[in-house]
C-alpha cells in the first residue's frame, strides 16, 4: 500500500476505505520499517496501530550495518543496512564530519571508532550519526582490542612495538570525558594481544577476550580494572577456530571444527558459570549454509560475527558476500538462514574497506536520522 497516497485517515474514509484496529495493524506489518514513519502521523489511530503491530506482530529485528570506505584520501565513506524484518536492503545516506579521514573500525558489534596519532573519534548510537571526538590514548597503537562497557571504552593491546608495555590498558570515560590508564593485559596474551588474534564480547560489566586459535579466555572487569582467567573455552577438542558473543547474560561460542582446509562442522555452545565451566551444544550449522560461508575456497581459516540480542550476522572474512544468519531463542533454539551482502557484492573490495556491524533500530532512530537530514532509501 502506498501511503503517500492519503494525507489523512479523513480522505481514505472519503474514498470507501475504512481501515482501522488490526486491519491495520496487520497492513503495517508488512510495511518496512524505514517507510512507517509518515503512517505515524497520519492520525492517532494510525499511530497506535504502527506501534501496537510492532509489538505484536512482526517486531523489528536487528540491523546489519555494512560501512564501506576508500583506502585512498579522503577515504569516501559509505553506509549500508539490511533489515532482516522486511529482508531488503537500504542505503543510508550520511556524511560523516570533514574531520574524520581515519580508517574506520569497529568493536563489540555496536562501536564505530577512528584512531590516529591525534584524534579518537566514535559513534556508539544505532545508525552512527552521531560521532564525538576525543583525544587519543596516550600510548599509540595500531591494531588494538577496543570494546563498549556502559559508560566506559576499553582500549588494549595492539601497542606500537617499540613502546615499553605492548599490553597497555587505557579506559575511556564517556561521561567524563577522560582517559586513564590501568592494570595490563595478562602476560599470557602477550603474542596475540591485537584484534586480529582475538575475539571480544561485552556487556556493561565484563569484557572477555578469547584467543581465536587456542580458546584461550581472559575476562576484563572495568569497575575494579582487574583481569580473571586463563579460562579454556574447548568443549570440543576438534575445534580449530572459534569467535564469542553475548547473549543476554549468557557467553555464545561459534566455532569451527576440523582444520583450515576440511571444516567438518559450524558448531554453537552456551558457556555459563563463574569460569565459564559448563558448555552446551546448542546449534550446528547446516551443511547448505556452511557451503555457503565457504564460498568459493576449498576450505576456511575463520569467521567473524556480529550480534546484538539474540541474533548473529555470521561470515568469512576472505569472502563476505555470503551472510549466514543465526537467531537464538529465550530457551536456546536455533534458527537459521542467509542472505547475500548487497552492500559489498558489485563493489571493489580489494580498494575498499568494509566494516561490519550490528544494532538495535527503531522508528525513533530514523525519525532522528530523517530530522538530521540524513536519507534511508532502498536498495536497489
Amino acid at each position: 500500500m502506498d501511503l503517500e497516497m492519503a494525507d489523512s485517515e479523513e480522505e481514505l474514509n472519503e474514498v470507501g476505505v475504512a481501515l482501522h484496529g488490526d486491519v491495520l495493524e496487520i497492513i503495517f506489518s508488512h510495511v518496512p520499517l524505514h517507510l512507517l514513519l509518515p503512517a505515524c502521523l497520519v492520525s492517532k489511530s494510525w499511530n497506535a496501530a504502527v506501534f501496537s503491530s510492532l509489538r505484536r506482530l512482526f517486531k523489528p529485528k536487528p540491523w546489519l550495518l555494512v560501512h564501506t570506505q576508500s583506502i585512498h584520501r579522503p577515504h569516501c565513506t559509505a553506509a549500508f543496512a539490511y533489515d532482516p524484518r522486511s529482508d531488503i536492503w537500504l542505503r543510508i545516506n550520511q556524511k560523516l564530519p570533514p574531520e574524520h579521514v581515519s580508517a574506520l573500525s569497529s568493536a563489540s558489534s555496536t562501536l564505530l571508532y577512528a584512531l590516529n596519532p591525534s584524534r579518537f573519534s566514535f559513534s556508539i548510537d544505532p545508525l552512527h550519526l552521531t560521532w564525538y571526538h576525543a583525544n587519543p590514548p596516550s600510548v599509540w597503537r595500531v591494531d588494538p582490542i577496543v570494546a563498549v562497557a556502559g559508560e566506559r571504552i576499553v582500549v588494549a593491546g595492539g601497542a606500537w612495538e617499540f613502546e615499553d608495555d605492548p599490553l597497555a590498558v587505557e579506559i575511556y570515560d564517556i561521561s567524563t570525558r577522560t582517559w586513564e590508564r590501568t592494570e595490563s593485559m595478562p602476560a599470557t596474551l602477550k603474542d596475540s594481544a591485537a584484534s586480529t588474534w582475538l575475539s571480544v564480547a561485552a556487556n556493561t560489566k565484563t569484557i572477555f577476550m578469547t584467543e581465536q586459535m587456542s580458546g584461550v579466555t581472559h575476562s576484563f572487569n572495568p569497575d575494579s580494572k582487574t583481569w580473571c582467567g586463563p579460562f579454556d573455552l574447548r568443549p570440543d577438542r576438534n575445534i580449530y577456530f572459534s569467535v564469542i558473543a553475548f547473549h543476554g547474560s549468557s557467553l555464545i561460542m561459534l566455532a569451527l571444527l576440523g582444520d583450515t582446509g576440511n571444516t567438518t562442522d559450524v558448531k554453537v555452545w552456551e558457556l555459563t558459570g563463574e569460569s565459564l565451566e559448563f558448555s552446551k551444544e546448542i546449534g550446528v550449522m547446516p551443511e547448505e549454509l556452511k557451503e555457503k560461508l565457504k564460498g568459493e575456497d576449498t576450505g576456511f581459516s575463520s569467521i567473524r560475527v556480529n550480534s546484538i540480542a539474540g541474533f548473529f550476522y555470521i561470515y568469512n572474512p576472505g569472502e563476505p558476500r555470503e551472510l549466514v544468519v543465526l537467531e537464538i531463542g529465550d530457551e536456546g533454539r536455533c534458527w537459521w538462514g542467509s542472505v547475500k551482502n548487497t552492500a559489498v557484492s558489485n563493489r571493489n573490495r580489494v580498494a575498499e574497506r568494509v566494516v561490519l556491524m550490528c544494532s538495535d533500530v527503531g522508528l525513533g532512530d530514523i525519525g532522528r536520522a530523517v530530522a538530521s537530514g540524513n536519507e534511508i532509501v532502498t536498495l536497489k
